[in-house]
């Protein structure tokens, strides 16, 4: 490729892109998708073009990217600050007068996490997770609480079923003993270090 369509699609990407140093990342990203895609006559008008619009899209993915990366990263700015208002809905009241043993249980029982993941994350045996299970029951009864249908941490648009589906072959190829995924969907597997 010769340094003038390297400049040429430099200019480009600076064009599109929202950051200066995001530049050079589009243009390599748009060279690698060309070699992907077979179109290795970098010289040609069609490519050149070709590879304009492919740094067009980048730079708006990562654009959109940024923009959620934001919204995810000041959400906790749009919450009432401790001693607000606290959550009114019956989970937010069941959470809130909870030790926080408990609590721990009861959000993960809450976000879909089954006996085995919660034992493996909290650090607990059998007996201990049933004793805390068996306490959160009785204290939702005793509040008068009904036990939430559906469950309420996996209320988000996102296909539940294919992310399952994805989580388990990635456990066992990365050795891990839980796996879950961020609002976003994006998977990530957890390996407790061993006890020293």
């Amino acid at each position: 490729m010769r340094r003038s369509t390297y400049e040429q699609l430099l200019v480009t990407a600076r064009r599109h892109s929202r950051r200066a140093d995001e530049a050079d990342d589009l243009v390599q990203d748009a060279l690698l998708e060309a070699v992907k895609a077979g179109r290795t006559d970098f010289e040609t008008g069609l490519t050149i073009r070709w590879l304009g619009g492919v740094i067009r899209n980048k730079a708006r993915l990562a654009a959109r990217g940024a923009g959620r990366r934001r919204l995810r990263e000041t959400a906790w700015q749009d919450q009432p600050p401790a001693g607000a208002a606290e959550d009114e809905t019956p989970v937010g009241v069941l959470l809130a007068g909870l030790p926080p043993s408990l609590k721990s249980v009861a959000a993960l029982a809450l976000t879909g996490h089954d006996r085995r993941e919660i034992a493996y994350l909290l650090r607990l045996d059998d007996v201990t997770l049933r004793q805390r299970i068996s306490t959160l029951g009785k204290r939702l009864r005793t509040a008068g609480l009904p036990v939430p249908e559906g469950l309420p941490g996996l209320g988000l648009n996102l296909a539940y079923g294919r992310i399952r589906d994805a989580l388990l072959p990635a456990l066992l190829r990365e050795g891990g003993v839980f796996a879950s995924h961020d609002p976003d969907g994006h998977l990530f597997i957890i390996r407790r270090t061993p006890d020293r």
